[in-house]
This record gives structure tokens, C-alpha cells and sequence, in this order.
């Protein structure tokens, strides 16, 4: 993911970004990020935006998103994901107890899927340093 853009996003019962990248070796991105639990967007100035899919208009500050380019990818303990985009801002997910919270799919990624409760026997492959296509 680390090198993808994001070229969409979208929100109704879940929040979802979609992802795109084409690596000098011509390896394509072309996925969707989608989240399925409450989360935790950063902005540059260090803001905290508490956010939860299906509220609406609370989920303005995810438009900042739109254009900006992934610079870092952690996943950590049982799937939280922690991605830091080039402006500065970080978007943050946890493991949710009852529900899936983020699954990964599409061209160019490992499909992954953080179910209830988390993951404990996966890890996150090595990724091609995507360059975007213009």
C-alpha cells in the first residue's frame, strides 16, 4: 500500500478508499481499502478526529484523504493498522471485538482481512515501492 493514492473515497455503512499505484517494474495497485469499525484520523496539525462509518457528515475530515499519497504502512498487534499519508495525516484502525474492522482487496495486494476480535497468524507481505501512474 505504501506508495498508492488514494483516488476515491466513499462512505455508507463502512468508509472506503480506493487505492492505486504502478510500480517502475510495472506492477498495478488498483484496490480498496474498506473499514468497517470506528477509527482515528490525525491531521497534520495533530487534531484528533474520532470517526465511525454510518454517521454522515461527521465523516468530512476522511475528504482530506482524497489525492494524498500513503507514505508508511504498520500493521501491529492483532491488525492495527496505522497508515501515515505524505501531507502528514495518519489514519489509524484497531481490531474490533465483534465485528470485522478493515479488509483489503483488489490488483496488486495481498488480499487481508482483520476479523472479530483480530488476527494473530498473519503478517503483512513485502510490497513493490509503487511510483503512481499518471
Amino acid at each position: 500500500m505504501a506508495g498508492c493514492r488514494v483516488d476515491r473515497t466513499a462512505f455508507d455503512y463502512q468508509v472506503r478508499l480506493s487505492l492505486s499505484a504502478l510500480a517502475p517494474a510495472g506492477h498495478r495497485v488498483d484496490a480498496e481499502l474498506v473499514i468497517e469499525t470506528s477509527f482515528l484520523l490525525l491531521d497534520p496539525s495533530g487534531q484528533r478526529h474520532e470517526l465511525e462509518p454510518d454517521t454522515g457528515a461527521s465523516l468530512a475530515p476522511v475528504l482530506e484523504l482524497f489525492s494524498q499519497t500513503i507514505s508508511s504502512v504498520e500493521i501491529r498487534g492483532k491488525g492495527a493498522l496505522h497508515l501515515t499519508f505524505d501531507s502528514g495525516i495518519e489514519l489509524h484502525v484497531g481490531p474490533d471485538h465483534i465485528y470485522e474492522s478493515w479488509h483489503l482487496t483488489g490488483i496488486g495486494v495481498d488480499p487481508v482481512t482483520v476479523g472479530p476480535g483480530g488476527e494473530t497468524d498473519w503478517q503483512l507481505p513485502p510490497q513493490p515501492e509503487p511510483r503512481h501512474a499518471r
